[in-house]
């Protein structure tokens, strides 16, 4: 399992699980120091021991060349020529050798040694002495907390409102230095990645080259030597886009921290100073404390931010009621009691400021709850999936590929702003839209034109991808398996609305022509994926966790654009399981009542009036004009069975389709003659002799509605016999 991602969010709540994810990044930064230097321990090393070793061959060869055979006689053979020679011969190459081996020596120490060295000073360095700034903040800030806190209400007004304000400079610094910290961490964890490797793939290519014997083994790296370049490069680019975002992303945070808080499960949450009776008195500890309205839990975990540990057992009781404390009644500031229903006596609390009291009295005492509104930061625009939007992405799709397929850079690089913004204007006019149907005049540049595609997409209300499926497109990336990735991310693409579907089908096959001319526009499926991973499937809540996950998003498109004639003309074989079960449901309600396990899923909780039932069947025959795509739509045609239609009035379609009868029969007692498991929640499981109430006909054939221990649901109507 990987790192989990440090929100800056969290910064401002400080909790202790913000806390332990540090101190996992903070452990994964020591243990890549103590790597590292190791490293370049054994690599010096190694290096003095190469130099030994050239210096052993080259008195080897000077010893061969200083050796001269004499022959017997005044003249020598050819033969004798050449086997005299050879020594000078041998000398020589090593020698050559040897010259080779020195210059990969000292390269060494700037490819392997330095930027090691580097990377250890200047990025895990630069990490301890963030980490020790925000230690040393950490205690300052709680250290003037407490101080602050203990402060006598009684003093001058002038004075609290002083002592306050010295409060809030104090924590502003120290949420800054928290952020900072943060940013500094993920920083080197990303920097790891290639500028630790890199450096030893380097040292290995000279190895490479300096062994003329080792050429096959080299012959062998080369593939995994290719795939390795290409991945410091792609992650290297990631690293430089997710970087940018990261960064602006904490200037958000810094200029406003509370529009930009993440959202919690808990209603409210924070450190709170809980007073507890000892036998030589009261004191006050500090515990993190979390509360949710629907359950009335408080949760109340002792925690010192100094010391960084647990001061004793987590204890979690359940809200009675909340009452504010008055001024005159305790010595302390900013406090309320809090009433338990499973614990005697009562619990006072300080919160941290007047406001920190209002919003924890909001919170607990049936007021106004405190809740992170998510808001949908995505320009809702004009921009939808209707006929002039299909028409203007055709027109830029069409425009591109005769115009600009071969232009370098094509989507990557951008166009103008205020030029795209007009030519955007001009084809969303309703006015002109339909005027040329493929064309877009010669006068707008390329690079204007796939901005002006880039900028339709992301003005639609959400994602093509759409936000419901985005998790799951990320999951379906992480999956090891290659062929488990496409089978999902193929069900997936199936699972979109109509339109989404065939935009994206549309856009895929032209990323896919533009893929084709890498050679000349420079931009492989790779390129394509990562302009526009953010764009097809961008996250609805902006956070560094989703921003970690843009490399993700990027395979997505990877995989759609490789894959798209299999991904978009072929059905997933789940859907034509899907349809044929349908058939056959239809079938078998023609000659007997449905089991347990055949007939149309169906809840009922109390009997619906007619009008109800008319919405939830249209919601029924919408949701299965979503799910079959026209694939199996064809393939339900190509079995001779008709496609439900909801304005049909052929009565085989009454188990797609139920209808209520106007009128009910008078509800009556049953007793079960057999036992049945259910299968669903509408399902009542049962055994033989069981008596149900209030059994009355349902709108399913074959089926009777009734009710057994409060629970009404459907049974089986020759499982029952009326009394």
């Amino acid at each position: 399992m990987g790192l989990p991602a440090l929100e800056f969010s969290d910064c401002c709540l400080d909790s202790p699980q913000f806390r332990e994810t540090l101190k996992s990044h903070e452990a994964e930064l020591d243990k890549t120091n103590k790597f590292i230097k190791e490293l370049l321990k054994d690599g010096k090393s190694l290096i003095a021991a190469l130099k030994n070793l050239s210096s052993a061959k080259r008195k080897f060869a000077d010893s061969l060349n200083e050796f001269k055979f004499r022959c017997i006689g005044d003249a020598e053979t050819d033969d004798e020529i050449c086997i005299a020679k050879s020594l000078q011969e041998f000398a020589t190459v090593l020698r050559n050798l040897e010259d080779e081996r020195m210059r990969m020596i000292e390269n060494a120490g700037e490819v392997l040694i330095t930027p090691l060295e580097k990377f250890r000073k200047e990025q895990i360095g630069a990490a301890k002495e963030a980490k020790k700034k925000y230690d040393k903040e950490t205690e300052k800030y709680c250290g003037v907390l407490e101080k602050h806190l203990n402060l006598s209400s009684k003093k001058k007004e002038s004075q609290l409102q002083e002592a306050d304000s010295q409060v809030d400079l104090v924590r502003q610094h120290f949420y800054e230095v928290s952020l900072e910290y943060v940013f500094k961490v993920q920083e080197v964890q990303e920097r790891k990645m290639f500028e630790f490797v890199e450096p030893l793939l380097a040292f290995l290519q000279g190895l490479f080259t300096f062994y003329h014997h080792g050429y096959e083994l080299a012959k062998d790296f080369s593939d995994f030597k290719t795939e390795l370049t290409i991945s410091i490069q792609n992650t290297r680019n990631r690293f430089e886009g997710t970087r940018s975002e990261v960064e602006s992303l904490m200037r958000k945070m810094k200029e406003n921290p509370h529009e930009n808080k993440n959202i919690s499960p808990y209603t409210m949450e924070g450190y709170l100073y809980v007073q507890e009776k000892r036998h030589f008195g009261t004191s006050w500890v500090k515990h993190y404390c979390t509360y949710q309205r629907e359950s009335k839990r408080i949760t109340m975990v002792p925690f010192d931010q100094k010391s960084g540990g647990k001061g004793g057992e987590d204890e979690a009781v359940t809200l009675k009621s909340c009452i504010r404390r008055k001024t005159d009644s305790i010595e302390k500031r900013f406090c309320f009691d809090v009433e338990a229903v499973d614990r005697p006596g009562v619990i006072t609390m300080q919160a941290l400021s007047e406001e920190d009291r209002r919003l924890w009295m909001e919170a607990m005492d049936g007021r106004e709850p405190v809740y992170n509104s998510n808001k949908d930061n995505q320009s809702e625009g004009t921009a939808q999936l209707d006929n002039i939007g299909f028409s203007i992405i055709r027109k830029c799709i069409y425009a591109v590929e005769t115009r600009g397929i071969n232009e370098q850079g094509l989507y990557r690089i951008v166009g103008v702003n205020s030029r795209v913004q007009k030519l955007l204007s001009i084809l969303m006019d309703p006015k002109t839209a339909s005027e040329t149907e493929t064309e877009i005049c010669a006068e707008w540049e390329i690079k204007t034109i796939t901005s002006a595609l880039k900028t339709y997409l992301r003005m639609l209300p959400g994602p093509l991808m759409m936000y419901q499926f985005q998790r799951s497109f990320i999951k379906a990336a992480k999956l090891e398996n290659q062929e488990s990735r496409i089978s999902e991310i193929h069900n997936l693409v199936h699972r979109l609305p109509e339109k989404n579907r065939q935009m994206l089908q549309m856009l895929t096959n032209h990323l896919a022509n533009v893929a084709k001319n890498h050679k000349q526009n420079l931009m492989t499926v790779a390129n394509l994926g990562v302009v526009f991973g953010p764009t097809l499937l961008r996250p609805q809540e902006e956070t560094v966790a989703a921003i970690m996950d843009i490399k993700f998003q990027n395979i997505v498109v990877e995989i759609l654009i490789e894959n798209h004639e299999k991904i978009f003309n072929t059905v997933p074989e789940t859907l034509q399981l899907n349809s044929q079960l349908l058939l056959s449901r239809k079938k078998s309600t023609e000659s007997k009542p449905p089991s347990c396990s055949e007939r149309p899923l169906t809840l009922f909780h109390t009997a619906q009036s007619n009008e109800k039932q008319e919405t939830r069947n249209s919601i029924i025959n919408s949701s299965l004009e979503s799910v079959i795509s026209p694939n199996v739509n064809s393939f339900l045609h190509s079995n001779s069975t008709p496609r439900p239609n909801p304005n049909s009035s052929d009565p085989d379609l009454e188990v797609i389709k139920p209808i209520r009868p106007n009128s009910l029969s008078p509800p009556r007692k049953a007793r079960a003659l057999y036992a049945c498991k259910a299968e669903h929640d509408s399902e009542l499981s049962f055994t033989a002799g069981t008596i149900f109430d209030n059994v009355h006909p349902s709108q399913e054939p074959g089926w009777l509605e009734g009710t057994l221990n409060g629970k009404t649901g459907l049974i089986p109507e020759n499982y029952v016999e009326f009394l």
